[in-house]
């Protein structure tokens, strides 16, 4: 057979009975996998084979990687750094109180030199100094402008006319003087 074999080695059809009993190659392998066949052919493999260590990973790994950015994010505090962080977080509180204090004794003597009431000035004290000031001095004006304008209506209630400053007509009226002569009594007899 081997003879047959090799004196008819030109003939297609023992070149094609010798193809198939041929042993596949690395290279062989690799040109057809290469292929779209190829690739339709293996892609479901590796895919099984990708999933299995992505997932063998995630169990190894994944949960050691999140609790270590959750602990950079939001690191564990030590029985002693818990207290420095009360003692400033009270020791803060106390300069606000403080501040917040001496904000209302200032309010407290404002309020009192610009004649307003007291009992309402904790409603007007602000983040500073200058705010408070600010503060209460637009309530003043407000109060101002509202008691004028009450004491301008009973007036005009009471019958006579308010002057606006520029002179406006003004009914007769007596002055204090005049008023008191018609009250003596030694003027009567």
């Amino acid at each position: 057979m081997k003879q047959y074999l090799e004196s008819n080695k030109d003939n297609s059809e023992v070149q094609a009975v010798l193809n198939e009993f041929k042993t596949v190659s690395e290279e062989d392998v690799r040109s057809y996998l290469e292929t779209d066949e190829g690739k339709r052919f293996i892609q479901p493999t590796l895919d099984r084979y990708h999933n299995k260590s992505l997932q063998t990973w995630k169990d190894n790994n994944l949960q050691n990687l999140v609790e270590d950015e959750v602990a950079k994010r939001n690191p564990q505090e030590t029985e002693e750094q818990k207290r420095i962080r009360l003692l400033e977080e009270q020791l803060e509180n106390r300069d606000k109180e403080s501040k917040r204090k001496d904000l209302e004794t200032k309010a407290l003597k404002l309020a009192q030199d610009k004649a307003l009431p007291t009992e309402i000035v904790n409603f007007f004290v602000g983040e500073d100094e200058e705010t408070t000031s600010a503060n209460l001095d637009t309530l003043k004006q407000h109060l101002d402008a509202t008691i004028q304008a009450q004491v301008d209506e009973r007036f005009k209630a009471g019958g006579r006319d308010v002057i606006d400053g520029a002179g406006a007509s003004v009914p007769q009226a007596q002055s204090i003087m005049e008023m008191a002569a018609e009250a003596n009594i030694r003027n009567k007899i």
